[in-house]
């Protein structure tokens, strides 16, 4: 068994995707509302047979446990796995690193300060720069501060730095893995970023690891980041922890904002424990980093839609820390930059006044519902109960119980009970790692369908041309979806290993040892995606019509059935069509 395999076991997707959302039984199935859109009617779905969810509503999408945790945390393959098993308690081995892999990043490390010493000297003192210091002047940025971050100016040309670097012999291939050109399709590479004010992104060793990017003009989008690289993971580093780190230690406490800006404003005005996450979606291993430096944690995210999304996924972070996270209730339509260029003092007292995330999930609750209807108390209850379930101290339950209690207006023997309707439903008494696990059938876990069909792509690079009829939809398993795309993505298989997590190496060496029997590949390839579609079409179908049935029973709209009617004849079409190429093609080989 490999370790995907293990962490597949012992994560039930159930469990799982019961801490972002409340799951319903719904016959062999359970259903609930989608956490990754807002709705009001519940379309997102959990198969615990086939370890599987998906989502009918705008989503429209699917998948594994894996699957699930890489679209909810903004992280990929590689992240996923890690996530999970440390949750449920597998251990994943290093890879001893060789030492010209250590050479190769080093190299890779020596390209990137290049670069930004090139970025940062373009800005300082070149002509071509004028806009992107106008922009950084109207923006406040002092001396020292472009000195600190190392901001920078890049060119508006296509292969300005690509000279630059290979006249200091780095070559085009150590700049394209580094992320600072992009390879084209001619087998030449241009410069990544063109006309932008530059973001040098260090790590916690300080080293240089990729960089950030804003349009200076309409292009878009405004900003965009480096590429996943062997050194540069967006998901694992935090904006500014290279100057945050001693300051977060000392004052033993650390502050989450959303962007370069906020980070880079809040240094400039001494408030040296802020970090940026480079976005909204903050990670459990941005919080790893953090938990390394200090258990007091406070977001300050826009207090936008997205931002607000994002907070509140933060409650699932306490555990992580171990400690109570708070939130920077922000001025509606300001940024931290706002607030602290027109007032210091304002920033601080917010900082200061910052509210424990329950509680700030608790009014935000409250805000959005009529408390004084049953239908509002309930929708409470059905918000704020996943909530309650995942606080594992005992005096801080006890408060948020008789809290709800209050909210609601009924007693807390009522919340109580609840409560532990709750836990026996979703089956989250204890954190994953301490449950004990019944493994999921083998043949959940690893599809030999999708197995086969990769094994012929693998081994016979010529059947290339055929991976357009494949979508990654067709497969279950994340880690044969990630091969997949890295097949579509490169014309050298010999490069996928580059494209991929290093956990999944070892299936992938698996798939190409396997033997296969070498005649008539071509016709078992086109058999195989015909087939591989065949099962995702009627899974869809199988699907849809429970779903038809359950909304039929409980009274759903003529607009919603009719809808779901016509997605289940759309389905119909194409299984006909998968039918009539099943049956031409067994005509052409009886011929």
């Amino acid at each position: 068994m490999n370790i995907i395999d293990e962490v597949k076991q012992r994560a039930d997707i159930v469990e799982v995707i019961s801490q972002y959302t409340t799951l319903a039984k719904a016959g062999r199935t359970l259903k609930g509302l989608c956490p990754f859109h807002n709705e009001k009617h519940a379309s997102f779905f959990v198969y615990p047979e086939q370890q599987s969810w998906h989502c009918f509503g705008a989503c429209n999408s699917g998948g594994d446990v894996f699957t699930f945790i890489m679209k909810k945390e903004g992280i990929d393959f590689g992240e996923a796995l890690r996530l999970l098993a440390q949750r449920t308690g597998v251990i994943i081995p290093s890879r001893t690193t060789k030492e010209t892999d250590k050479d190769k990043n080093e190299r890779l490390y020596q390209a990137n300060e290049a670069a930004a010493q090139y970025f940062h000297n373009l800005l300082v003192s070149s002509k071509a720069g004028k806009r992107a210091r106008d922009y950084i002047a109207r923006r406040g940025f002092e001396a020292k501060t472009i000195t600190d971050f190392q901001l920078g100016y890049s060119l508006n040309s296509w292969d300005a730095l690509k000279q630059y670097l290979i006249e200091r012999d780095y070559s085009e291939a150590e700049q394209t893995q580094a992320g600072l050109t992009v390879a084209t399709e001619s087998g030449d590479s241009h410069d990544r970023f063109r006309h932008r004010l530059m973001f040098p992104i260090f790590d916690a060793e300080r080293r240089i690891v990729g960089f950030g990017a804003r349009a200076l003009d309409d292009s878009l989008p405004k900003y965009i980041n480096s590429p996943e690289t062997p050194l540069f993971n967006k998901s694992g580093i935090l904006y500014g922890i290279n100057l945050a780190r001693e300051a977060i230690k000392r004052q033993k406490m650390a502050v989450i904002v959303e962007g370069y800006i906020d980070a880079i404003t809040a240094h400039q005005n001494s408030f040296n424990n802020v970090v940026a996450s480079m976005g909204t979606s903050v990670t459990e291993k941005q919080i790893l980093t953090i938990k390394r430096l200090t258990r007091n944690l406070v977001f300050a995210l826009d207090a936008d839609a997205a931002g607000r999304e994002a907070t509140l996924r933060g409650v699932n972070y306490e555990n992580t820390i171990g400690n109570e996270v708070k939130v920077v209730i922000l001025p509606k339509g300001k940024d931290p930059d706002d607030v602290i260029k027109k007032d210091t003092k304002t920033w601080q007292y917010l900082l200061d006044e910052a509210l424990p995330i329950v509680d700030y999930t608790f009014n935000w609750v409250a805000s959005e519902l009529d408390l004084t209807t049953d239908r509002g108390r309930t929708s409470a209850l059905d918000a704020l109960l996943p909530i309650l379930a995942a606080i594992k101290n005992d005096i801080r339950l006890d408060h948020y119980v008789k809290k709800l209690a209050q909210l609601c207006g009924v007693s807390y023997r009522t919340i109580e009970s609840s409560l532990k309707a709750y836990l026996v439903r979703s089956k989250i008494k204890t954190p994953m790692i301490q449950k004990s696990f019944t493994p999921a059938p083998r043949m959940l876990l690893a599809n030999s369908l999708e197995e086969y069909c990769l094994m012929l792509l693998l081994q016979h690079p010529e059947l290339k041309v055929h991976q357009s009829e494949l979508s990654p939809d067709y497969f279950l398993a994340s880690e044969n979806r990630e091969i997949l795309i890295a097949l579509m993505e490169t014309d050298d298989p010999s490069s996928l290993k580059d494209r991929l997590d290093g956990t999944i190496w070892e299936y992938l060496d698996n798939l190409m040892k396997r033997s296969l029997p070498a005649d008539q590949i071509e016709k078992k390839l086109t058999s195989c995606i015909l087939r591989l579609r065949e099962k995702y079409l009627r899974n869809l179908e199988m699907q849809k019509g429970a779903i038809l049935a359950g909304e039929a029973e409980s009274g759903g709209t003529l607009a919603e059935l009719a809808k779901l009617e016509e997605q289940g004849l759309e389905i119909s079409t194409q299984l006909k069509e998968v039918f009539s190429q099943k049956s031409r093609g067994g005509k052409e080989q009886r011929r």
